[in-house]
């Protein structure tokens, strides 16, 4: 009998085949809708795009997850420089080429550490990298600008670098692929709740002016959903830990919830400011990469330092497997 160790964990394969059924069942629900002329053709199109695009996000996201380690390191290292790519464009840091060469290095550096499963080096790189992007431009002698630019090349390598990379770091936990797809599955599924039953009940604005779309309806639904889920299926993957008691199962899954909103929010907040609606174009129906993953930016961290403080990660594997040492 052929093994596939990728898929032995029991949370790994029910992700897998739910995915594949929602994705079946999307498909289904839009070819009734064109068959039997209901909704615009415009709501039509967009459910075709968006569900299209799933159809090409969801093997680059699950695919690492399953190959392996290093697999998922460099997944993560593409998806934060993606995002700076279109941070840099959105905002202007572009035409900082010395910051954004900096946040680029940190971004590397962040990832290699993970790689390298050094802890101390990865949690470190965080005020140095915010130390090397306050001096870095001081010897250039143009004081103007120099509070905006360093602001936006601290935030940057906050969120792409030091937020995602705590994704790379999960992957040294021998059991990172349940844990993982868990996060991954949720935070896309919170955003589809929020639509969902934000439209179904509808209600209250929750910010007009950061996201005009959002009712308070929904992102109470999506909260709900998302904390059920995150519970349920972490009582499966920490159990017999100190962790898979039900009040932190409960609270994990209010964190993930909550975040996943939050970082959706915050990138509104951002879009909001510079006035434009999408921080990219290359994903059909979603937008930009950053647009579609911005939910992670603030989960990831959050998740890292909660299951970390009660069951850790990687914490019986060999360490600094590139560099040697103690």
């Amino acid at each position: 009998m052929i093994r596939y160790p990728a898929l032995e964990h029991p949370v790994t394969i029910g992700i897998i085949g739910a995915t594949v059924a929602a994705l079946l069942v999307a498909f289904a629900i839009i070819g009734a809708m064109q068959l039997t002329n209901r909704g615009t053709p415009a709501l039509r199109r967009e459910l075709w795009l968006r569900t299209g695009s799933w159809c090409l996000l969801l093997p680059l996201m699950m695919g690492p997850v399953l190959l392996g380690r290093e697999w998922v390191i460099g997944a993560v290292t593409l998806l934060g420089l993606a995002c700076l790519r279109e941070f840099d464009r959105a905002t202007g840091l572009f035409r900082e080429p010395l910051v954004t060469a900096i946040v680029v290095l940190g971004i590397l550096a962040a990832n290699f550490a993970a790689l390298d499963h050094w802890y101390g080096f990865f949690v470190a790189l965080w005020p140095l990298t915010v130390g090397v992007i306050v001096i870095g431009t001081i010897p250039r002698d143009r004081p103007e600008g120099y509070i905006q630019r360093t602001a936006l090349g601290i935030f940057a390598y906050m969120l792409f670098g030091a937020g995602l990379a705590h994704l790379s770091y999960m992957a040294n936990e021998p059991n990172y692929r349940p844990i993982l797809l868990m996060l991954l599955a949720t935070v896309a599924l919170s955003d589809v709740a929020a639509f969902t039953v934000g439209k179904l009940i509808g209600g209250p604005k929750l910010l007009p002016a950061t996201s005009p779309n959002k009712s308070i309806s929904g992102a109470l639904g999506a909260l709900t959903v998302t904390t059920i889920i995150v519970a349920a299926l972490s009582a499966v993957i920490f159990r017999g830990t100190p962790m898979a008691q039900p009040h932190w199962l409960i609270a994990f899954g209010l964190i993930v919830g909550i975040g996943a909103q939050a970082g959706d929010l915050m990138l509104s907040s951002i879009k909001r400011d510079i006035g434009i609606k999408d921080m990219g174009t290359i994903l059909p129906g979603h937008g930009g990469v950053l647009d579609r993953f911005n939910s992670l930016l603030l989960v990831a961290p959050a998740s890292f330092h909660f299951i970390g403080y009660f069951v850790g990660f990687g914490l019986d594997q060999p360490t600094r497997l590139i560099t040697g040492g103690p």
